[in-house]
């Protein structure tokens, strides 16, 4: 069965940053796509930010236009971790942030940030002005 665990969320004052860590039960090559979402009470989930991980792509990144220069989504295969380095934190950053994976898809599902099967159970990250 495969599990994602997030961790490395917390509070901090705006301009801050955090580092976020999803530790996978198997290799990230092993994903096709995984990706970063949140979600604050009462609003949808949102995509922020994903990687192409499967062994036979490049590793391109999609981020979601709010986090754009200030997000960046990376791997560690090694030690089968997903990271998202956080910087310039804002108060609308504020949110569960959660680790999520798939193993088939598309170039289009990344980016777009759907087609994911696997999520783990979250990380709580609060931005204060």
């Amino acid at each position: 069965q495969v599990h994602l665990v997030e961790s490395g969320g917390g509070s901090v004052q705006a301009g801050g940053s955090l580092r976020l860590s999803c530790a996978a039960s198997e290799s990230t090559t092993s994903f096709y796509c995984m990706g970063w979402f949140r979600q604050v009470p009462g609003k949808e989930r949102e995509g922020v930010a994903s990687m192409i991980t499967g062994i036979t792509g490049d590793g391109t990144t999609y981020y979601t236009d709010s986090v754009k220069g200030r997000f960046s989504i990376s791997r560690d295969d090694a030690t089968h971790t997903l990271y998202l380095q956080m910087t310039s934190l804002k108060p609308g950053d504020t949110a569960m942030y959660y680790c999520a994976g798939s193993f088939g898809g598309s170039p289009y599902g990344c980016s777009t940030f759907r087609e994911f099967h696997y999520w783990g159970q979250g990380t709580q990250v609060s931005v204060s002005s």
